[in-house]
């Protein structure tokens, strides 16, 4: 049975919309989350404020060039890139491969086939973020949460946005990357302060106090952010990076 991709967020640009909500649908079947857009402009909208792991991207479309198109998205990120394309000559393919698609279908394809193709290209992308590879990390995910670090959103399982102030943001981020591993005050100070007259004794704990009621199922009892006496605080549930 393939290995599961846990709700990666997929993002699905043709014009046509035969195609559109039958890949879209075939992908929610298998615990993917998508967005599907019809063209240029609302593609942009999504990449602006979500965290997307693969784009799906028609390269021939009435409004835009998709050669021209895939080269700028390209450019601006290493999203991992299928084509679906009714281009089917040689050149065609391998020039979209060389301007950065990670894999080129010919239209029509099997939505089987596509849906193996994009949990083999994002199993290669975990396996490089394992071995550190690439660097940047764009989001951290817990238990249904999602904090982009690009818009500085936080959202709940609901999807519901969650407002944090600069300092709960900034704490919220080292202790995410800190993963299990338990973070100093001293460390957690450092990272979480604006300017240096912010700064005193218990400014740790009553961001931590604060971070808590925004996002534990009950504060009181927290799950998430744990306490280990006298050395600092710890994430104790599984937090996944999105690079």
């Amino acid at each position: 049975m393939a290995e599961p991709i846990g709700e990666s967020h997929v993002l699905v640009v043709d014009d046509d919309s035969t195609i559109r909500e039958g890949v879209s649908g075939y992908l929610r079947q298998h615990a993917f989350r998508v967005t599907a857009v019809p063209d240029t402009a609302r593609m942009r909208e999504i990449l602006a404020k979500e965290v997307v792991e693969l784009i799906i991207l028609d390269l021939k479309r009435e409004s835009d060039d998709g050669l021209t198109l895939m080269r700028r998205v390209r450019e601006e990120s290493s999203i991992p890139i299928v084509v679906v394309s009714r281009r089917c000559d040689e050149a065609d393919r391998v020039m979209g491969l060389e301007l950065g698609a990670d894999d080129y279908l010919t239209k029509p394809f099997s939505v089987r086939e596509l849906l193996a193709r994009v949990r083999t290209i994002l199993r290669r992308r975990s396996l490089e973020m394992r071995q550190g590879r690439p660097a940047g990390v764009r989001a951290y995910r817990f238990e249904g949460w999602e904090l982009n670090l690009n818009t500085r959103r936080l959202v709940s399982p609901e999807g519901a946005l969650v407002k944090l102030t600069n300092g709960e943001f900034n704490l919220l981020v080292a202790l995410l990357n800190g993963g299990d591993r338990i973070v100093s005050r001293e460390h957690l100070l450092e990272r979480s302060r604006l300017r240096a007259d912010e700064v005193y004794d218990r400014t740790i704990d009553v961001g931590i106090a604060r971070l808590r009621r925004k996002i534990e199922p009950n504060y009181a009892t927290p799950t998430y952010i744990r306490t280990e006496r006298g050395a600092g605080y710890f994430f104790a549930v599984p937090v996944r990076s999105v690079h």
